[in-house]
């Protein structure tokens, strides 16, 4: 009983003080997932807490289950517009980029640490996957708002890697120890395809119909409102443990039980995405104090050197190589390319995968494991540390979105596909500085009531909306950052070369007149019966591409999407333009254009 009581202070103490650590070390910019980490080691065998913890079978089966738990929430937290922005290239990242990365490690353990090739392509395998933990946290906890296919195509590939590296992993770890068939070459390959096509599809059929029977199950049973998240977890758990135990890929269905259920409407939305978000961070705290734990600082003194040379090998060539390949087809910028080899994060994964060849036996199994975890350490404190900085200079940075100042929402049954919001008005929000007489509200958005000191109407007040008036709507769930940024403070934002800047999305058919009437801007007389694409089309006289842009007042109308006659199918409008450009400096930016375009052709 005694030692019951020690191992749940411990256990209690060291997640308490390991996030008190992660919120003071935030200040310095650290990454948080390494001082979870550092705190592990700290508190073992080597650190100042002595505690001495080698069982590498626990160690697994805890990993398993908290990169279980991370990837449900990472999939219910993407969305089907990420999927469109970045499936195609996110599944080429996750299958070829991993196999590119985990060669040219390979080859570099081999020359380095003068292990076999197969040794060396399963270290490869070990650190290939970009984490989920680290980039979902990273992007996230930064409060980092990149392009939308960049952002996509980060979050989707570290949600659909770590089955592939999976599978190679544990194909490598049969190889290492148990050498190959005398098949020979031909019978290793076709076995190992098989298994490979096993686990994606029985990942992908587990994973597809699991989602739809959690689904269904949420939406059709009757529970109190905080049984409805613990029923969605335990059954995604469930769906998990079958695809493992059929030897599909477990990891992969789980991920896309959460995708299913996060896009489409169901009971206790709110519940499970916040009970969800808890045990998502829960489960990362303690996987990566128990990685912390399980190795022994004073034991990677002798491969620290090679282990480095390890580390930039993975992030300066092969990583970049990987996704310069596999992005080829897909005509992402070079910007987009770079930022996107540049934060391929290693976290727990990588340490998690490195514990099979110690349970398998396989040789220079310690040694692996010492390498994978520098490997991670410089991940973290390299490119975690630079995220910023590397968004700002690939330009692939959006200005963040206005957080409202107060936003209540409230969850409607099952089926009806909208939300009730209500708003505190803030007084730097748009809303409330330009006093409109129609509020823009998105297509399908309603006022329900406007509460103005204790006062309740349900029309909007002849002189707009003020500070601290209290607004509910009756909204569907993507109109949501839209109204955000209607009623939220406006901050001073940096302009970037994006068409994603805008405030609402119209379609090209919609009527100027109309349009100019609700968003205050100015049009001609005779430009009033104009559509919005016509409008366009007239001002620019010639033929729109994408990003394409007209001033009307103290707005912007910008083309968002063009269509096959290439006329603008989807209309931005920005109702915070920067000032009109000078002669001068227009002139400036276009020899910079040039100049950029001539630099390109000799590069290439």
């Amino acid at each position: 009983m005694e030692f019951a009581n020690h191992i749940i202070l411990i256990a209690a103490g060291l997640i308490t003080f390991s996030i008190f650590a992660g919120v003071l070390s935030s200040r310095i910019g650290a990454p948080l997932l390494l001082v979870f980490l550092a705190f592990g080691m700290l508190a073992g065998e080597d650190g100042l807490g002595g505690i001495q913890f080698q069982d590498f079978r626990v160690a697994y089966l805890t990993g398993s289950l908290a990169l279980a738990v991370i990837l449900f929430d990472g999939g219910l937290r993407t969305t089907r517009e990420q999927f469109r922005h970045a499936l195609s290239p996110a599944i080429v990242l996750a299958t070829v980029g991993v196999a590119v990365t985990a060669g040219i490690v390979g080859v570099a353990a081999h020359y380095l640490l003068g292990y076999n090739w197969v040794e060396g392509l399963l270290l490869g395998a070990i650190v290939g996957p970009t984490d989920a933990a680290a980039v979902f946290l990273l992007l996230h906890l930064r409060g980092l708002r990149l392009k939308p296919r960049v952002g996509s195509a980060l979050e989707v590939e570290s949600g659909l890697n770590d089955p592939m590296s999976i599978f190679m992993t544990l194909a490598l770890v049969g190889l290492a120890a148990h050498g190959f068939p005398k098949g020979g070459w031909g019978e290793t390959a076709l076995q190992l395809g098989l298994d490979f096509l096993w686990q994606m599809g029985g990942g992908l059929l587990f994973g597809l119909v699991g989602g739809q029977v959690v689904l269904r199950a949420v939406n059709r049973l009757k529970f109190s409102a905080g049984i409805y998240p613990i029923f969605a977890g335990a059954l995604a758990l469930v769906v998990f443990a079958a695809a493992q135990t059929v030897e599909a890929s477990g990891f992969l269905a789980i991920y896309l039980v959460g995708t299913t259920l996060g896009n489409n409407p169901h009971r206790a939305t709110a519940e499970i995405s916040r009970f969800s978000d808890g045990l998502s961070w829960l489960a990362q705290i303690c996987m990566f104090l128990m990685m912390g734990l399980l190795v022994t600082p004073s034991r990677l003194v002798g491969v620290l050197v090679p282990s480095l040379a390890i580390a930039a090998v993975l992030i300066l060539v092969a990583r970049p190589v990987a996704v310069f390949l596999s992005l080829a087809p897909f005509k992402y910028a070079r910007g987009e390319r770079s930022f996107i080899s540049w934060v391929g994060l290693r976290g727990a994964v990588p340490i998690f995968l490195g514990t099979i060849p110690v349970l398998e036996h396989v040789r220079h199994a310690q040694t692996i494991f010492s390498v994978a975890f520098v490997v991670v350490i410089a991940s973290l404190v390299v490119q975690g540390w630079t995220i910023s900085w590397a968004a700002k200079l690939t330009e692939v940075e959006l200005p963040p979105r206005p957080a409202a100042r107060a936003r209540v929402e409230l969850d409607l049954p099952a089926g009806v596909g909208q939300t009730v919001v209500a708003y505190t008005v803030d007084p730097m929000s748009l809303a409330a500085l330009r006093r409109m007489a129609r509020l823009p509200l998105p297509q399908g958005t309603e006022i329900i009531s406007i509460m103005r000191d204790g006062q309740v109407r349900n029309t909007l007040p002849s002189d707009g909306v003020r500070e601290g008036d209290i607004v509910m709507l009756l909204t569907e769930s993507d109109a949501l950052s839209q109204l955000d940024r209607l009623f939220a403070a406006r901050k001073a934002r940096a302009r970037v070369k994006d068409v994603g800047s805008v405030d609402f999305k119209l379609d090209g058919s919609a009527n100027a007149g109309s349009v100019a009437d609700m968003y205050g801007f100015l049009v001609t007389p005779h430009e009033r019966d104009h559509t919005l694409a016509s409008l366009m089309h007239a001002r620019l006289g010639r033929d729109i591409d994408e990003g394409a842009r007209i001033r009307a007042g103290t707005v912007e109308l910008v083309a968002l999407s063009i269509g096959e006659e290439g006329s603008p199918r989807r209309i931005g409008l920005d109702l915070d333009p920067p000032p009109p450009q000078s002669a001068a400096t227009r002139m400036r930016l276009r020899l910079a254009e040039i100049r950029n375009s001539v630099k390109d052709l000799f590069l290439s």
